[in-house]
């Protein structure tokens, strides 16, 4: 069996022709639906649907990781030299034949390539809203006009779709690479934070809150990015069933780890980080600090829901904070106590897409109240009624004129 080349750029036309066959679709629905809408409209419409697209597009990259199908088209960004697997036919069946239960199966390789499919159309839709914003903020400008859009943040977003296609393609030509396969998945749920904050603003004001509620926020925000890379860094090394019972593991409160060799980020796939196997304490460590983290990020979600509750133009946001925290307290013992089941890790992702949607709605959505002055005096924006103040000074003309 020929080894193919790491990295064959000969299919990357016809991907692309594939991709945008896949996009045209979207694109077509957008236009046909806001006709005679602004080009402002026509925008957040196609990136909501790109927003909701990319949260599948992670679910799918969850699915196919969890199906150890990474490598079922080992090279990129075709298949074995072709577009699909079925160019790619003979070379798949040696693979099989060689290794029925190895990395490079018929159902692997197409689940491997669809999954390259539904990137590729997603990358065309950001690509269409980048040169859109763009080309309509030269108009405005071209004709003296305000511009309606501003193209930083669609240019920013495709610009990190780039990116995030070369660490898709790194995963593959480096082996799974636990670093890289970890960087992946952060940068996909970069990628949804970065379409939800252009979408958000122009579907409602924002709302005033505390300093202390905004920093609450910031907090709990930079504790689910640590949490969901701890989460990833479990899923890439295989760690999750390397403690099988809850709350003890291997039927003690604390057993034995290895942390200086759990957490080496530059080493391969089950490598050491001085060569040979990854010990089994290794693994356990990995298990036990998400585990570690998942008590202190559930801790700060209760307290962060029980205070949005107390604001009403933020309640409903709360309400979610709560039902996402239970759901990934529910699908993470289930990974665990029922021996890592499909569903349940491709729910665990999906409930951590959808805390980074809410985290950066919250931050998108509020800002610091500033207080109202009056005179000399401040008056509050909410709570208690403010004290009666002298009546304001004439001004100064009137004074010189009497």
């Amino acid at each position: 069996m020929d080894t193919p080349a790491l990295v064959n750029w000969e299919p990357i036309v016809r991907l692309a022709l594939l991709g945008l066959a896949l996009a045209a679709g979207p694109l077509v629905w957008v236009w046909a639906r806001h006709r005679g809408a602004t080009p402002k409209r026509r925008l957040q419409a196609l990136t909501l649907l790109t927003l909701f697209l990319t949260f599948d597009l992670i679910l799918f990259g969850a699915f196919t990781r969890l199906t150890d199908s990474g490598l079922g088209c080992p090279d990129w960004p075709g298949c074995y030299g072709s577009a699909s697997p079925i160019g790619a036919h003979e070379s798949i069946h040696a693979a099989q034949s060689a290794l029925p239960s190895g990395p490079v199966t018929f159902g692997k390789a197409w689940i491997e390539m669809i999954h390259r499919y539904l990137a590729t159309g997603v990358g065309v839709l950001i690509t269409v809203m980048a040169v859109a914003s763009a080309w309509q903020w030269r108009r405005d400008r071209a004709q003296g006009l305000r511009p309606e859009l501003s193209p930083t943040w669609a240019t920013v977003t495709f610009l990190w779709v780039c990116l995030q296609g070369a660490f898709g393609a790194l995963t593959v030509t480096l082996k799974l690479y636990p670093a890289i396969v970890t960087a992946h998945l952060l940068g996909g749920l970069t990628l949804l934070a970065l379409l939800a904050a252009m979408a958000w603003p122009s579907l409602r004001a924002s709302v005033a809150v505390t300093v202390g509620l905004r920093r609450g926020l910031w907090l709990v925000g930079a504790l689910s990015v640590v949490q969901i890379a701890l989460g990833g860094w479990v899923s890439t090394n295989y760690a999750v069933l390397a403690c099988s019972e809850f709350p003890t593991c291997q039927g003690v409160w604390w057993p034995r780890m290895d942390f200086a060799q759990g957490f080496a980020i530059l080493r391969p796939l089950g490598a050491g980080a001085e060569g040979g196997w990854l010990p089994f304490e290794a693994l356990v460590a990995i298990h036990m600090v998400h585990r570690l983290g998942a008590l202190v990020l559930l801790s700060a979600l209760a307290w962060l829901a029980w205070w949005l509750h107390r604001e009403p133009a933020l309640r409903w946001l709360g309400w979610g904070i709560a039902a996402v925290a239970l759901w990934q307290l529910g699908t993470g013992l289930s990974n665990v106590v029922l021996g890592w089941p499909l569903i349940a890790a491709v729910g665990h992702t999906g409930g951590a897409a959808a805390l980074v949607l809410l985290m950066t709605l919250l931050l998108v959505r509020t800002r610091v109240q500033e207080p109202a002055w009056r005179g000399d005096r401040a008056v509050p924006t909410r709570g208690a009624t403010p004290s009666a103040s002298p009546p304001l000074a004439p001004p100064l003309n009137a004074r010189i004129g009497s």
